[in-house]
């Protein structure tokens, strides 16, 4: 990448750069034609982090699809990266399902509304089934695979283990008796004799089929970084890989029997609502969405590539339903800012990529430029350190865009993850006070260096680590920035905010250069 030296002012709008994301449901709006007894689908769950839970997905939808079937994905947790493995191999957007930052009606709603049009949906739960907050069972997979009355298929390490893990499926099975577990995938399988042993036990002694059975791998076929596997845009052999877990489904996994358990029901199945009211917040997110006097859509620059690349695709469908054209933009490639009224700067990994972030002179200082002058900017987790004075790694110390007074460094181990709980106690650009937020973080970086007044800080964590001193969301003119990564559904004042602000901004600065 060649950088251009230092501008002054930003690039001209161009239209090129314009990427408007079209929504393929406004979950607010659009007519449900769906009811539970008609969306088949299934709930891919294991008893811990590491199963095979990813892959055995990833291979189902993929084989489905080469099969000439539509298959819905969603993730159930609050995960990037997963859900981008998913929606490769879907060919369409990988949709959360998270309980603890969605209200359960929302959530019911998403799955209907995205699973319209499709023949199936397949959901990834995640950690084991049964794994939640609490000892009542919130935001566990089992508790979402209930809430959509959905079948589960248990993924199953049967790494050095045989007839035990008849025990195991049928512990959880008896465990609560409103979860259906329909089938079970076998991982790990040393062999046939292996392979025999585990199945027969299980169906045998607790009735439940065995429908799959993946041997070994000699070979990593996802490659991991962290806690999790490695993001696609990361890895240029990503279709290859999807393409080689398709072939793996195909050969080890009976995907006719999984698709008898998808449309399976109940005869007792609970009857659900197939719409959903709004509450008041989300009926704001409606209003907003169509009530600008002048039909004005400001455009909001997304930084996307494989430096910031983690967007929940609702978040983007939320900024264009309140009124925004999305301009994709990237400092990896691009010299230069595009004209835009605002920027959203998603999370990633801008750690394996500051020598890049660094040589580009000419696209930090615009965005300091602009900051300086009032542009609306709504930045998460990696978003927060790109815009820091500075991030220190093993290789050295690379200049960020300057825009707060943090200087970064980086662990080996986690420094925030999990489920956040916010309130927001200082003035902001975006959140009106006393709000309650939930999120998540997850992120190795540390501050080693914060010279910001305490009461720039919007938020007060109640749950997670934030930036400093149980404090989150650094505030300068029309920035904020914070380690909490927030849902639309979950959060939806925050698309109408961030397209007002940009809406104004835009204004301010035609009245500016009129006068």
């Amino acid at each position: 990448m060649a950088c251009r030296g230092l501008a002054n002012k930003p690039a001209p709008r161009a239209k090129s750069n314009l990427v408007v994301f079209n929504t393929t449901a406004c979950l607010l709006r659009v007519p449900l034609v769906h009811s539970p007894v008609n969306c088949p689908g299934i709930v891919i769950a294991a008893l811990r982090g590491g199963s095979g839970k990813t892959i055995t997905s990833v291979g189902i939808i993929a084989a489905l699809r080469n099969r000439g079937s539509t298959v819905a994905p969603f993730k159930k947790g609050p995960d990037y990266i997963d859900a981008g493995w998913l929606a490769l191999a879907a060919g369409r957007p990988c949709y959360n399902l998270d309980t603890f930052l969605i209200a359960t009606p929302i959530i019911q709603n998403s799955y209907f509304a995205h699973t319209q049009g499709t023949d199936v949906a397949v959901i990834e739960g995640n950690r084991g089934l049964f794994d939640c907050i609490n000892t009542e069972g919130q935001t566990s997979t089992a508790e979402l695979a209930k809430l959509l009355d959905l079948p589960v298929i248990l993924c199953l390490d049967v790494t050095k283990t045989t007839r035990t893990m008849a025990a195991v499926v049928a512990g959880c099975a008896q465990f609560d008796s409103g979860l259906r577990i329909e089938g079970v995938v076998l991982n790990h399988v040393a062999g046939a004799r292996h392979e025999k042993i585990v199945r027969d036990s299980i169906e045998q002694h607790c009735g439940i089929p065995v429908v799959g059975a993946i041997p070994k791998q000699r070979k990593q076929l996802f490659p991991e970084r962290h806690m999790g596997l490695v993001p696609t845009y990361e890895h240029q052999w990503a279709q290859e890989a999807v393409g080689a877990i398709a072939e793996l489904a195909e050969k080890y996994l009976d995907l006719s029997a999984l698709g008898a358990i998808a449309r399976h029901r109940r005869q007792t199945s609970p009857t659900l609502t197939s719409t959903v009211n709004p509450s008041p917040a989300e009926t704001l997110v409606q209003v907003q969405a169509v009530s600008s006097p002048d039909h004005f859509r400001p455009r909001i620059g997304v930084l996307r590539d494989s430096a910031f690349q983690f967007y929940y695709p609702e978040n983007l469908d939320a900024l264009v339903q309140a009124g925004a054209d999305l301009v994709v933009t990237s400092p990896l490639f691009e010299d230069n800012l595009p004209d835009v009224d605002a920027l959203y700067i998603g999370g990633g990994f801008p750690e394996t990529h500051a020598g890049r972030l660094a040589k580009n002179i000419t696209y930090r200082e615009q965005i300091k430029l602009l900051a300086d002058q009032g542009l609306p900017i709504y930045a998460e987790c990696g978003g927060l350190m790109y815009l820091g004075q500075q991030l220190t790694l093993e290789e050295g110390t690379f200049p960020m865009a300057g825009v707060l007074p943090l200087c970064f460094g980086f662990a080996k181990r986690p420094q925030g993850h999990g489920y956040t709980m916010l309130s927001v106690a200082r003035p902001n650009p975006f959140f009106k006070l006393g709000q309650a937020i939930k999120g998540h973080e997850f992120h190795y970086s540390t501050v080693q260096n914060c010279t910001a007044n305490p009461e720039s800080l919007a938020f007060d964590v109640e749950r997670g680590s934030g930036v400093v001193n149980g404090r989150d969301g650094l505030c300068y003119r029309n920035v904020l920035a914070t380690y909490t990564h927030i849902h639309a559904l979950g959060t939806p004042q925050w698309a109408p905010a961030l397209v007002a602000c940009a809406r104004n901004f835009h204004q301010k600065r035609t009245t500016v250069k009129s006068s």
